[in-house]
């Protein structure tokens, strides 16, 4: 495949990305899966495949042929050696560090994008990562706001965008503002039509309450803050229909109607779109002057090492890298 590689971060090695990326290297022939680069540790790869061919490289200018034979490696050493399943604070840094690679390389131009495999938080906080998660790090390594970038999950045929992430359920509606809906529905607007090639894209906005808060009957978010945000992203010239109620959002009519549903809070986003197709969602950061991916799981401390991981979720990131790549650089 033409065009600069991806870089594939390790994540936390302890669990199953370093399986997942051998396993993905292994699919390349099978489901054309695009010429990438493991920034990390070669050794965790070796250890959850030891027949895997590992070949360490110091630039990427070779990583196209290397591919063919050989899962090219730009190494970040780890402090410890890796025991699946067990969490290990003190390679926390180097799982930091390999992000920070992939991404200043990324924006270099050296690399296409940046797919990043599942991090573990509980470790990283214990080497002071101070971000709620991966969009908001990232966001920051590109000079942006923390708030700036944008989580949109998708699989075929849905595409979700959570406006407020990583909080309790108990604090969703104090943070929803109309400034903060209209933020994050004009960045998804602009990067469907930038990088997924959708002319006029359509947006669906979900309520928070049931039935949309039934004329404020059961909550009057809709009224305060959803219907006002919806009318303010209309008028920037978005095509948005909401507050609409999200029991009503995600059959398979429904879904013929948006491309994209922005809605109020994490589960509300994720459920339908797990429950629809677990084994192929992709996480996708909007709003970055890179393109970044990633599989929407987590990292599977339970099953680490045992062979079972399944890489369907790193495939499909890894092909929509390569066509978000493609589409910044104008192909």
């Amino acid at each position: 495949m033409a065009g600069p590689p991806l870089a594939l971060t390790m994540g936390e090695t302890a669990g199953i990305g370093p399986e997942i990326a051998a396993k993905a290297w292994r699919a390349r022939l099978d489901d054309s899966v695009p010429p990438f680069v493991f920034i990390g540790d070669g050794a965790a790869i070796s250890a959850h495949d030891p027949d895997l061919p590992v070949r360490e490289i110091d630039s990427v200018d070779h990583v196209h042929t290397t591919f063919a034979d050989a899962l090219p490696v730009l190494p970040v050493p780890l402090a410890a050696p890796v025991e699946p399943g067990r969490l290990d604070p003190a390679n926390a840094p180097a799982t930091i560090a390999a992000i920070d690679r992939a991404v200043a390389l990324a924006r270099s131009g050296q690399f296409g994008g940046v797919v990043t495999n599942p991090i573990h938080k509980q470790a990283l906080y214990e080497a002071g990562f101070t971000d709620p998660g991966h969009t908001e790090y990232l966001a920051r390594l590109c000079d942006l706001p923390a708030d700036a970038a944008v989580m949109m999950l998708a699989i075929p045929g849905l595409r979700v965008v959570p406006a407020t992430v990583h909080i309790p359920l108990a604090d969703v509606a104090a943070r929803l503002s109309v400034d903060r809906l209209v933020h994050v529905a004009s960045v998804t607007a602009s990067d469907l039509t930038a990088r997924f090639g959708i002319a006029r894209p359509r947006l669906a906005v979900a309520g928070l309450n049931p039935h949309a808060g039934e004329a404020g009957s059961l909550g009057r978010e809709e009224i305060e803050i959803i219907a006002p945000a919806v009318n303010a992203i209309r008028a920037r010239g978005i095509d948005v229909t909401g507050p609409l109620p999200a029991d009503t959002l995600f059959h398979a009519r429904a879904r013929t109607g948006h491309d994209a549903v922005i809605c109020m809070y994490h589960d509300q986003a994720l459920i339908p779109l797990k429950t629809l197709d677990f084994d192929h969602g992709v996480n996708v950061t909007l709003g970055l002057p890179i393109a970044r991916t990633s599989p929407d799981h987590g990292t599977a401390l339970d099953i680490a090492g045992r062979g079972e991981a399944n890489p369907a979720s790193l495939i499909a990131a890894l092909t929509l890298a390569h066509q978000l790549a493609a589409a910044d650089a104008g192909g």
